[in-house]
């Protein structure tokens, strides 16, 4: 049966990069961890999750200029340096950036598709791909944003990966509900009402987690939220209609911030080069000779082993 996996790139050799030592390194010096962590992750994902497709999806702009428009502090924490007119540059390890080519490169000769949009994270990527695909999909990401996208509906879940590589979870609505006591449809306006340090959203002051699950259990929808403010039968309490009041400006900004964009023009998975297949011919001796060049140890050959399966 088709099975499409999407990866949220950054997100995953950036844990590779963490999670590898960074003594790992060519004869020139530098460091491999993160190409070869990022290689074992997906020969194992592939094969333990019977993926029969799989994008990489990246970020072409990890800060939109759209969203910083809407909420100025979105990322802020994590530009290194501002750049008119083009993408902010993220602080990104000097080790693992110099690592970001090669990963591009070996995953081009691997025939692992890369999906990127203008303008766009990797999260819409995900968003668009795992609203449109028509088949099963697994969202592999440590980001809990991407909780958004499950449905069992539509048999979209996420493998969840905050705890490491021996401990995934396997997010589907019902986990979703048991870890937050919102439904995946409803997670953005938790994430929105509840903010976000990493993100650097402010949420709404005095709504924590606990007081954000129960308000959208009662009304739903941030909107039906929203609503209940101006509306005094509503029975919303005077202190939370005040708080929300007062967030006014940031909640109606947020929402587009915060939920993922799920139309882009994109290739389709097939077009995309997405189906996984054996690696043969040039590509085949390159990587072999890369995995030697490169030090990069028994990933390239544990990657090739997980694709030739795919016969």
């Amino acid at each position: 049966m088709p099975r499409l996996m999407l990866l949220d790139t950054a997100s995953l050799y950036f844990r590779a990069f963490y999670g590898v030592p960074d003594t790992i390194r060519r004869t020139d010096g530098v460091p491999v961890n993160a190409v070869r962590g990022l290689l074992d992750m997906i020969a194992r994902l592939t094969t333990d999750f019977d993926a029969t497709h799989l994008v990489a999806c990246w970020d072409d702009d990890w800060r939109p200029q759209w969203r910083v428009d809407l909420i100025p502090t979105y990322k802020s924490h994590r530009v290194a340096e501002s750049v008119a007119g083009a993408p902010d540059v993220e602080i990104v390890p000097e080790a693992l950036e110099a690592q970001i080519p090669m990963i591009r490169r070996v995953l081009g000769l691997a025939g692992i598709a890369i999906v990127g949009a203008h303008e766009h994270e990797a999260d819409d990527v995900v968003g668009t791909y795992a609203s449109h695909a028509g088949i099963p999909v697994d969202v592999v990401t440590g980001d809990r944003d991407l909780f958004q996208v499950v449905n069992d509906a539509r048999q979209v879940r996420v493998i969840y990966t905050a705890r490491g590589m021996r401990n995934l979870e396997i997010m589907t609505d019902a986990a979703v509900v048991g870890k937050y006591r919102v439904l995946p449809g409803q997670y953005a306006d938790y994430a929105t009402l509840r903010g976000d340090t990493s993100d650097g959203l402010p949420g709404v002051a005095g709504i924590g987690e606990k007081t954000a699950a129960a308000l959208l259990g009662e009304y739903g929808t941030l909107e039906g939220l929203l609503a209940a403010v101006t509306d005094t039968g509503s029975g919303l309490s005077a202190s939370v209609r005040s708080k929300l009041a007062a967030a006014i400006d940031y909640l109606t900004a947020a929402p587009a911030v915060v939920r993922l964009v799920r139309d882009l023009e994109l290739p389709a998975i097939e077009e995309a080069g997405a189906q996984l297949s054996p690696v043969a011919g040039e590509a085949r001796a390159e990587l072999e000779r890369l995995a030697i060049e490169w030090n990069l140890g028994g990933s390239v050959k544990r990657l090739l082993g997980a694709l030739d399966v795919r016969r």
